[in-house]
């Protein structure tokens, strides 16, 4: 009779056999994942302790199998975020921006501490302690860590170096409370008049101001446009001339490191794809910015730099910042106009209309990261209780 056929991870029956030197061997069939059946023996010095070190050694066969190339259980951390890293680049569906800032994750975040560990050596103890203690740094820095985490890991699952994704057990995250910096309108006012006091070359730092801070500020205002967005319009993208005026965010300004940035012709997600009206302190705005723009094409930028090249989202954030600090205000950046755009509309509006003209898929996260909240309750309630709890005297 022919022994039964054994199946991929599973082993035959187990022998025994005594050694010269009074230790007993312990033997038995694997069918390996190649299909191949391979003889795996441990020795002991009793029959129990071998067949304990066979089993372990067969349960460490079961649990991992060689993967494609070069990278298996007894791999480095660093060799799987490499191989991840390829597969990224072979499958091509991320943005060049986003493929960048997971590199830029694993480099300053996670190698560090996994880099040298083999795969094998990574559980789920050890990267939820690693989580944990970056959080208590940076809540943002560990969310993005244990992201990148979960993705690197997942390649060795699906190529079966590893049966399971330790990130998955990882204990979740608790966001601090953290308010939106929404401005109020008073202070957007304030920050307009040290801009435009600075554009009249009063105060000497630097090159002479050419006035488009002015009119970055007003479109970011008026569209709630990210700042990568605005600096990436073109003239096509302006409608001045329709009895309703418009802008269409079409692009956005990309920045790698060791490259020159370049305009991406869409924005961050297809949502984002939109056409904006603008309101008249936007339309003004643009308006004297484009009499300012030598370049008549409708591919011409509205804003670019004094030779003509793109102007960088750095460049306006330093500016930005300098010129504030000189008017004894700090801590805003140009995404605190879009918080602010966000903020204003659902506070007279709805936040679905808010969620719409940032672009969002998820009014949650318009809520979560864009509105701030209010402490007033919505006085209708005093209305409601006083035609229903008044007292009937």
């Amino acid at each position: 009779m022919s022994r039964p056929r054994l199946s991929v991870g599973t082993f035959g029956e187990m022998l025994f056999l005594a050694k010269p030197n009074g230790h007993i061997e312990a033997r038995a069939r694997y069918r390996d994942w190649d299909g191949k059946l391979r003889a795996v023996q441990a020795t002991a010095k009793t029959r129990r302790a071998a067949e304990a070190a066979l089993k372990q050694k067969l349960a460490g066969r079961a649990l991992f199998k060689p993967a494609t190339g070069d990278l298996t259980a007894d791999s480095t951390f660093a060799e799987l975020a490499a191989h991840w890293l390829e597969d990224l680049d072979l499958e091509g569906r991320i943005a060049p921006s986003t493929r960048a800032r997971y590199e830029s994750l694993l480099r300053e975040s996670v190698l560090p501490t996994f880099e040298r560990l083999t795969l094998r050596d990574i559980g789920v103890a050890r990267c939820d302690a690693f989580v944990k203690q970056l959080a208590r740094k940076s809540y943002n820095q560990a969310r993005q860590a244990k992201s990148v985490m979960r993705l690197t890991f997942g390649l060795a699952v699906r190529h079966e170096v590893l049966p399971r994704n330790p990130m998955d057990a990882v204990a979740r995250l608790h966001k601090p409370a953290h308010a939106p910096d929404a401005l109020t309108p008073q202070e957007v006012n304030s920050i307009r008049l040290a801009v435009r006091f600075w554009e009249t070359g009063i105060i000497p730092t630097g090159p002479r101001p050419d006035g488009q801070l002015s009119a970055i500020i007003e479109v970011l205002l008026g569209t709630s446009a990210r700042i990568g967005e605005a600096l990436a319009v073109r003239r096509r993208d302006v409608d001045l001339t329709s009895p309703m005026p418009s802008l269409a965010i079409r692009g956005t300004i990309i920045t790698l490191k060791g490259h020159a940035p370049y305009r991406q012709d869409h924005p961050k997600t297809a949502k984002s794809r939109r056409t904006v009206a603008l309101p008249p302190f936007t339309a003004e705005a643009l308006r004297r910015r484009l009499a300012q723009v030598a370049d008549p094409s409708p591919d011409a930028l509205v804003f670019t730099s004094r030779n003509g090249t793109l102007l960088t989202m750095a460049n306006v954030r330093r500016q930005l910042r300098r010129v504030l600090k000189l008017a004894g205000i700090e801590g805003v950046t140009p995404h605190s106009f879009r918080r602010t755009v966000a903020t204003t509309i659902k506070n007279n509006a709805d936040v679905e209309l808010a969620a719409e003209l940032l672009g969002h898929t998820d009014t949650r996260v318009t809520i979560e990261h864009y509105v701030r909240r209010s402490e007033m309750v919505n006085p209708v309630t005093a209305v409601i209780l006083g035609e229903t709890l008044a007292p009937d005297l």
